[in-house]
């Protein structure tokens, strides 16, 4: 049985998009992980940037996914798919983080999975970029277990937590994973 809202399902996890019922929940996700998720991301953990998160997920450009366990419906991370071009590039970016407590399990490894299929089948993709700050080991082996390869390096590339960080370019292309 197809759970609840899920746009795809896995052995253990499924996708779905938030909604606001999930603030809390959300919240509380990430709140216990912030220290775990810092210098590499900086995820919405107010109540006015999660209905700002929200809003942006819903533009056409964006598509944003809870990554939830299927025994109990938990939230163990999010995946987001972002500046989703069409047309000749049908290109788009991800970013994602997992909940501290749910960290190397799998659960993103299943999840990003599910995303990478619903991007290239529903969304109609043909490349996935995910750029990494170097230093962060966990995000590079889970994109090169999904398939991704190492395009190449961006200096100051993007404005985390006030700093310009370097970046590590990473790809997949529906040619692929099949």
């Amino acid at each position: 049985m197809k759970p609840p809202g899920a746009v795809e399902v896995g052995r253990r996890v499924f996708i779905r998009p938030p909604t606001n019922r999930d603030r809390d929940a959300f919240l509380a996700l990430v709140r216990s992980s912030r220290s775990r998720l810092r210098p590499w991301v900086d995820p919405p953990g107010s109540r006015p940037a999660f209905k700002a998160y929200l809003r942006r997920a819903r533009r056409p450009t964006e598509r944003a996914f809870l990554v939830c366990r299927r025994e109990d419906g938990t939230i163990v991370g999010v995946i987001n798919v972002s500046q989703i071009f069409l047309g000749a590039f049908r290109s788009a970016y991800l970013g994602y983080y997992a909940g501290a407590r749910h960290m190397g399990q799998g659960y993103m490894s299943e999840g990003l999975q599910l995303v990478i299929r619903n991007a290239f089948s529903k969304l109609g993709l043909h490349r996935l970029e995910a750029n990494i700050q170097p230093a962060n080991r966990a995000s590079v082996r889970l994109v090169r277990r999904a398939g991704f390869r190492r395009e190449g390096f961006s200096p100051r590339y993007l404005k985390v937590l006030g700093r310009w960080r370097d970046h590590e370019r990473w790809a997949v292309t529906i040619e692929d994973v099949g």
